[in-house]
């Protein structure tokens, strides 16, 4: 049962600072947050350019439920400030690398695995399919369960491995996100190949096409300290001088 909520952010980064963001937010923010407020890294990942926006990278967070995101803000915001003073330079340096993003809170389906299983499961991949669904209000969570009854098995059976699935908080329950592992590039060539009209994956396709009204798949690339590439979450000892970051 994942009783987790999660933070995912899709960051616009400056020129060709994306490595330097991505080491940033992984070696000196997450030991951090963890520390902080429980707040574990669930992945940092660069987008595939000629795949959707770039240069762009997407971070994953994942909190102790409601309560647990409530403590994140309040951390966060306590006494109205606007800002944690404690990430005053960590923000600064951030602030050099990057010129906005978009956020959203996801509730995840809860048949997935939070980060600490994933993990000591091993799972991983070369690169990610990353899926933003749009479906008509109040539908999202019968995507979910169609992914858990017919697509899950049916997207794996292309040698692709479900990472996780959720649906878009704060609204009108009408998006989703799913992330799959991919080992290499030749088997996700093999599942594009599937997913065209026609090809072995057209139950699945046509499942999709009844309940979406959008949907937009990127590949991802792990950040060199991502969670599922090493294994565990960032640690302090990874840390990189603000200095160096600049």
């Amino acid at each position: 049962m994942n009783d987790k909520l999660y933070i995912h952010e899709r960051i616009d980064v400056i020129g060709h600072n994306r490595a330097r963001y991505m080491q940033h937010m992984t070696a000196n923010w997450v030991p951090v947050g963890l520390a902080e407020r429980n707040q574990r890294c669930f992945g940092v990942w660069a987008a595939v350019g000629s795949t959707g926006a770039w240069p762009e990278v997407v971070n994953l967070w994942e909190l102790d439920g409601w309560d647990g995101l409530a403590r994140n803000f309040e951390v966060e915001f306590a006494g109205g400030r606007t800002q944690d003073p404690a990430l005053a330079e960590w923000w600064a340096a951030a602030a050099s690398l990057r010129r906005g993003g978009f956020d959203r809170i996801l509730v995840p389906a809860p048949w997935t695995r939070p980060i600490t299983e994933l993990t000591a499961a091993g799972v991983r991949g070369r690169l990610y399919a990353h899926e933003v669904v749009a479906v008509r209000p109040g539908l999202a969570s019968d995507l979910l369960d169609a992914v858990r009854d017919a697509g899950r098995a049916a997207v794996e059976a292309t040698g692709l491995e479900l990472v996780g699935a959720w649906r878009t908080a704060l609204g009108l329950d009408d998006e989703c996100i799913l992330l799959w592992a991919i080992p290499d590039w030749a088997t996700w060539a093999g599942y594009e190949r599937a997913w065209q009209p026609g090809g072995d994956l057209e139950p699945w396709r046509r499942t999709v096409l009844a309940a979406a009204t959008a949907l937009h798949r990127t590949l991802l690339v792990d950040a060199p300290l991502s969670p599922l590439r090493i294994g565990r979450q960032p640690e302090a000892g990874d840390r990189v001088p603000l200095d160096e970051v600049r």
